[in-house]
């Protein structure tokens, strides 16, 4: 399985990104997708995840701001991310499991700055 993010950048406070995830060596449809992030000198975090029934859940701290979509066809992940402010810098990454083992993918830096 692997996974790639994409979509990062420089954004100001108050404003916009998607970040996208493609997965490939996966069947994909069948997993919980979900999308982690670590801001500098932090733990890692979840931020959200979705299910293959397409629930989503999202953490206390970027829920009502961030959306978490999949398009199965595509084998893709999506965070849209709004209202964004410096505490959102962060590298994100997605993560999958398959068979009791975790996947990760290359991250993609948020940096929320004026």
């Amino acid at each position: 399985v692997q996974l790639q993010a994409s979509g990062g950048g420089l954004v100001q406070p108050g404003g916009s990104l998607r970040l996208s995830c493609a997965a490939s060596g996966t069947a994909f449809s069948g997993n919980l997708m979900a999308w982690y992030r670590q801001a500098p000198g932090k733990q890692r975090e979840l931020v959200a995840y979705i299910t293959s029934h397409f629930d989503a859940y999202y953490s206390a701290t970027v829920k009502g701001r961030f959306t978490i979509s999949r398009d199965n066809a595509k084998k893709m992940v999506y965070l849209q991310m709004n209202s964004l402010n410096s505490e959102d810098t962060a590298v994100y990454s997605c993560n999958t499991s398959e068979l009791d083992i975790n996947y990760w993918g290359r991250g993609t830096l948020v940096t929320v700055s004026s």
